[in-house]
């Protein structure tokens, strides 16, 4: 099963569990999808044995776990979790593998780029080197500090840096691009899992 079908799955039977009498609108509303495919994976649930379903008053539908679909529940909910551990572990590794790399070459005075949950875990690294983050830049972040540093908007309002770290979730390879054109491509740095395609023109390293 795809990644994004395992979320919509378990979005799906999250859903029915809160509320028997949720609505595909509403559950298309909250997973923010389309009502039709809202409306194919309640029936691909249903052939599955995973719900079943009655007919309620005012032509409504009442929707219900079955064993089968509380085990399936578990079964996905641990599987996401494990993914999200995955991902910590995977982000606090390679973070820690670039600041190794700055502390080797001198620098000392890192910048991040993005207020995002790889930021927290690149600010949770950096204690372990000698490497200061100075800032973190994320232009529609409202914050003025997060975890005793400033958020700024734009490279500009940055004293001197020695590099940045590519934390941009929404769109890293953008980010990437800006930040190589203010700086030396090879001091633009990037974790592996954001699967930014660093060139001469972006960044210089990534792990």
């Amino acid at each position: 099963m795809a990644t994004e079908e395992r979320e919509i799955t378990l979005g799906v039977l999250n859903a029915i569990h809160d509320d028997a009498n949720v609505t595909q609108r509403r559950v298309a509303k909250d997973l923010g999808i389309a009502l039709g495919l809202t409306n194919s994976y309640l029936k691909r649930c249903l052939k599955k044995g995973l719900i079943k379903v009655q007919q309620a008053p005012a032509n409504r539908y009442a929707y219900y776990l079955t064993p089968q679909g509380f085990s399936e529940k578990s079964r996905l909910t641990a599987e996401y979790l494990s993914q999200g551990f995955n991902f910590f572990r995977q982000t606090r590794n390679q973070c820690r593998d670039l600041f190794k790399s700055c502390e080797g070459k001198g620098w000392n005075r890192v910048a991040l780029h993005g207020l995002t949950d790889i930021a927290e875990i690149a600010l949770l690294c950096s204690a372990d080197f000698s490497v200061e983050v100075v800032a973190i830049i994320d232009k529609a972040s409202a914050l003025e500090t997060y975890a005793g540093r400033p958020v700024i908007k734009e490279f500009g309002d940055l004293g001197e840096i020695d590099a940045v770290l590519i934390t941009d979730l929404d769109d890293p390879q953008a980010g990437c691009e800006k930040m190589a054109a203010l700086l030396p491509p090879e001091r633009v740095l990037s974790p592996i899992i954001l699967d930014v395609a660093l060139s001469r023109n972006c960044g210089g390293e990534k792990s």
